[in-house]
């Protein structure tokens, strides 16, 4: 009895992935049709997946910057995502302020060499320090909400790196300091992990005390993205 069970649960976990991989290869499609004949976009080179976002991320971050033309960018983790945007800017939206925290140096000069940014792209070192949410200890920029004082219209959360309980918790720091005369989408990279999810219910838990109205959508892949919108930026959501 034991090894059914056990041959079940693989063979429903096996029916999971593939459902997921074929939602990824289904995503890609849609992505690629998404960006024809934007000639920068489909002549950049990405390295989609893993450790960055994947094609659903990079589908709805498209749709995000060509629909609604952000005017200011706050991206937290320096990546491909950052190629993506900064592309974006340089040849369809050239009113933007594009800011990328990040807090590896090392890795910032090896990105640099690599690609050459926009001049409305801009990339600020911020230390990993060690910060606490009720009992648990989760990576956080150091010293984030002095340095960033302003609200943007387009949040991109994929940093800093992954912590076990409340992952990526500097957005609900942010937050503290949103009104409800703000509008803005929030994209949350690797929403299928617990760590990520605790931050963003937390996250929608701080937004409605504020009595800032929003609408959600989890879209799935091979990885699984989260956006959260205000009213202005609510179809989003149906994209």
């Amino acid at each position: 009895m034991k090894k059914i069970i056990r041959i079940i649960r693989e063979q429903i976990k096996l029916q999971r992935k593939s459902y997921l991989q074929l939602k990824e290869l289904e995503w890609a499609h849609i992505f690629h049709d998404s960006i024809r004949g934007k000639k920068a976009l489909e002549a950049l080179p990405l390295n989609i997946g893993r450790w960055a976002g994947n094609y659903a991320f990079f589908y709805v971050l498209h749709r995000i910057l060509s629909d609604y033309k952000p005017e200011k960018i706050l991206e937290f983790g320096l990546g491909e995502s950052s190629k993506f945007v900064s592309t974006f800017i340089d040849n369809y939206s050239k009113n933007c302020e594009h800011v990328i925290i990040e807090h590896n140096e090392e890795w910032k000069t090896l990105f640099s060499e690599k690609f050459s940014a926009s001049n409305n792209s801009s990339i600020k070192i911020l230390p990993l320090v060690e910060q606490q949410f009720k009992t648990f200890t989760y990576n956080s920029y150091s010293n984030i909400q002095n340095s960033i004082t302003a609200t943007f219209d387009l949040y991109i959360i994929d940093g800093p790196v992954r912590s076990q309980r409340y992952s990526r918790f500097d957005i609900v720091t942010l937050a503290q300091n949103f009104s409800t005369d703000n509008q803005f989408i929030i994209l949350f990279d690797d929403f299928e992990r617990d760590s990520e999810k605790e931050t963003a219910n937390e996250l929608l838990s701080v937004l409605k005390q504020k009595n800032i109205p929003i609408h959600t959508k989890e879209f799935i892949g091979n990885k699984s993205v989260f956006v959260i919108a205000t009213s202005k930026y609510k179809y989003v959501t149906s994209v």
